[in-house]
C-alpha cells in the first residue's frame, strides 16, 4: 500500500535539533521526511539534511517516515559505531508514544510475536520463519472512543510496533496499511460540519506514532532525550481531550 501522499514544507536542520554536542546531533524528526535515501533522485531525506549541516554525520538509526520524533545522528565515526553496536545489543531504551482507537487497558503487556520481512516496506507475523520481535505496551491516557498508549519495542523490527498493536485489535488512528482509522472532527463534535462542497479532512494526516524518549551510554556519558510532540499529534490529543473525554 501507498504511504500516504503529503506535501511538506522541509524545515530548516537546525531548528530541529534538540541537543548537539562534540560527537551527537539530536534531532525531533517531521513526518513525511525519510531517515535515509529511499530511492535514487533528489528527495529530502534526514541523512542529506545533516550532511549539509555537517559534513561527516550519519544515521545512527531509523524511524519509519511518517512517524515523527527522535533521530540520533553520529558527527564522527567513532560515535556512529558506539551508538549502532548499542542499538545492536538492545542497550537503547526506546519509547514511543501512539493513539490507538477503542479502550485497551495495557497494564504492561508483553507482545513477542515473531515478524518476517516480505520485502517492499511489506511484514507479517510469522511463528515458524519470523524473527524475534518484542514490544511492550502501557496504557496513559484514556478517552471514550481512543486510546493514548505508552510503546517499548526491545528489538527494532520493521513496523514493530504498528503491527504488534495491530495484533492486539488495537491499530493505531490513521495506519490504513493495518486497518487504523483516521479521526475526523465531524466524529467527535455534536453538530460539526463543514462547507458545502468541501471534503472533510482527518485531524492528522498520517499515523498517529511518535518517538518520544530515548535512554543509551556512551562514551562512559549517559543520555535521556525527549522529544515534544509535533502540531498533528499534538492537535489530536486536545481534540479528544475536548470532545471525547
Amino acid at each position: 500500500m501507498e504511504e500516504n501522499v503529503v506535501r511538506v514544507k522541509f524545515p530548516k536542520f537546525k531548528d530541529l535539533i534538540l541537543f548537539e554536542d562534540d560527537h551527537l546531533i539530536v534531532v525531533n524528526k517531521p513526518a513525511f521526511i525519510a531517515s535515509l535515501d529511499e530511492r535514487r533522485g533528489g528527495e529530502v531525506n534526514m541523512l542529506r539534511l545533516a550532511k549539509q549541516y555537517h559534513a561527516d554525520a550519519q544515521i545512527c538509526h531509523r524511524i519509519d517516515k511518517e512517524t515523527s520524533g527522535l533521530l540520533l545522528i553520529a558527527k564522527d565515526p567513532e560515535t556512529y559505531r558506539a551508538v549502532s553496536i548499542a542499538f545492536e545489543r538492545r542497550q537503547v531504551k526506546k519509547i514511543y508514544h501512539a493513539i490507538i482507537g477503542g479502550i485497551h487497558v495495557f497494564d504492561d503487556l508483553k507482545v513477542d510475536l515473531p515478524i518476517l520481512n516480505l520485502g517492499n516496506k511489506n511484514v507479517t507475523i510469522d511463528r515458524a520463519n519470523g524473527k524475534l520481535a518484542e514490544t511492550w505496551f502501557k496504557s496513559i491516557n484514556y478517552f471514550k472512543h481512543f486510546t493514548l498508549v505508552e510503546c517499548r519495542p526491545i528489538t527494532g523490527r520493521m513496523h514493530q510496533i504498528r503491527i504488534h498493536l495491530a495484533t492486539q485489535h488495537a491499530a493505531i488512528v490513521g495506519d490504513t496499511l493495518y486497518k487504523g482509522k483516521p479521526v475526523y472532527l465531524s466524529q467527535l463534535k455534536r453538530g460539526y460540519t463543514i462547507g458545502r462542497g468541501q471534503e472533510e479532512q482527518p485531524i492528522m494526516k498520517r499515523f498517529a506514532l511518535h518517538a518520544r524518549e530515548l535512554y543509551f551510554s556512551i562514551h562512559d556519558k549517559s543520555y535521556h532525550f525527549e522529544a515534544p510532540y509535533p502540531k498533528d499529534f499534538s492537535t489530536l490529543l486536545k481534540q479528544l481531550e475536548k470532545f471525547d473525554s
